[in-house]
């Protein structure tokens, strides 16, 4: 059954143009080709990378973050308290005004104090600034080397100019060592973020990010598999130009060095919106949709990576679309907002827009100066809060 499978699933027809074959890209008189089983590397590198970030964070990122100004701040636990925690976890962390009424009420406290409580503990959760700025450090290193790397292995080569030459000779072009190692190391980076997605910092694009490292782990994979590393090293290169900017203006975010993170934030949006949607649907989809069947008809690695590549797209609008928002606030303040991705620390401070602190819930009743009479609706209302009727919505 699996040789069955492991048939099927190399069918020359799936990964490779018309009147091609594997016996075509087998090496010989000197000659090395890419070969699926290669990636394979990837998986023990992948947890070399993850390893070399533990001690990374450890002993560069968290120095240089305290170096730099980096602060956590002090964080005031919320107390024990079996009934709201139960709550917390099972039902939801944010309770509508009736359920938090309904909690005050059967925990005997103030509803300005259960607010505190939710306050606290939805805080405890979230990732202090020191890991945010170790995350973002590991993340702007990596970003850089492979950028800078990339265009030293690229520069010399003609398709990085012209990329109609990705399709020269396709598919019997040779594999030139460097590239594979650079490769090797974007696979193997990609598989770590996803090893260590439990770990990190969750933002509101969650489920886009883990979309994004599929969509290139996937792509990167099928890329090298098919040969086409010509076309796929383009697509990394444009991708890591950016990051490495988005990744520095985390940092100087951190460290509250204002001036330094506007001017970065405006020149990654800038280089985000020309790299990603002006050059990639212009250069790289333009060049894997139209020339490279110019001299071939299309098989299904043609419709396949062009499906990948348009994923990605989808995955470059929305996000330049959160990117123009945070543009709208900046030159509205004069300075960057907060990345409307993470999730802001509530202080004690705030009121949720609920009670005031002089309202104490006793039996489910309201008790303040200027209260309703025992026996009107707004005390038989607290009163069926107490009891368990919620009102229906």
């Amino acid at each position: 059954m699996l040789s069955s499978l492991n048939a099927w699933l190399w069918q020359e027809k799936l990964w490779l143009p018309p009147n091609c074959s594997w016996e075509q890209l087998e090496d010989r008189d000197g000659r090395v080709f890419a070969h699926p089983h290669h990636m394979l590397a990837a998986l023990p590198l992948a947890l070399v990378l993850v390893a070399l970030r533990i001690v990374f964070e450890r002993f560069v990122g968290l120095p240089l973050g305290r170096w730099l100004g980096v602060r956590d701040r002090v964080r005031k636990p919320a107390k024990p308290n079996a009934t709201l925690e139960r709550h917390f976890l099972e039902t939801g962390r944010r309770p509508q005004e009736s359920q938090m009424a309904l909690l005050a009420a059967q925990c005997g406290l103030t509803l300005r104090q259960t607010q505190r409580w939710f306050r606290r503990r939805r805080n405890q959760d979230r990732p202090c600034l020191s890991k945010k700025f170790c995350e973002a450090s590991w993340r702007f290193a990596f970003y850089l080397c492979t950028f800078v790397g990339g265009v030293s292995v690229l520069y010399n080569e003609s398709w990085l100019w012209t990329p109609v030459m990705c399709w020269e000779n396709y598919p019997n072009q040779t594999l030139q060592p460097k590239l594979y190692w650079w490769y090797l190391l974007e696979l193997s980076f990609y598989i770590s973020l996803v090893i260590t997605l439990p770990f990190d910092i969750k933002r509101k694009d969650f489920k886009e990010q883990v979309a994004h490292h599929v969509v290139t782990i996937t792509l990167i994979t099928f890329s090298y598999s098919a040969n086409l590393l010509r076309i796929g090293s383009l697509v990394l290169l444009l991708h890591d130009s950016a990051d490495y900017l988005l990744e520095a203006c985390k940092m100087f975010n951190y460290t509250r060095f204002t001036s330094v993170c506007d001017a970065l934030f405006l020149i990654f949006s800038f280089v985000f919106f020309f790299t990603r949607l002006i050059l990639y649907p212009t250069q790289i989809i333009y060049t894997t949709y139209y020339e490279s069947i110019m001299d071939r008809g299309p098989f299904f690695g043609y419709y396949f990576f062009n499906l990948l590549l348009m994923m990605l797209q989808v995955l470059h609008v929305y996000w330049f679309g959160l990117i123009l928002r945070m543009l709208i606030n900046f030159f509205r303040k004069g300075q960057m907002a907060k990345d409307i991705r993470s999730d802001v620390e509530e202080s004690d401070s705030s009121d949720d827009g609920l009670a005031p602190e002089g309202l104490q819930m006793k039996n489910g009743m309201t008790h303040e100066p200027w209260a309703a009479p025992a026996d009107g609706p707004r005390s038989r209302a607290a009163r069926r809060l107490a009891n368990g009727h919620v009102p229906g919505t």
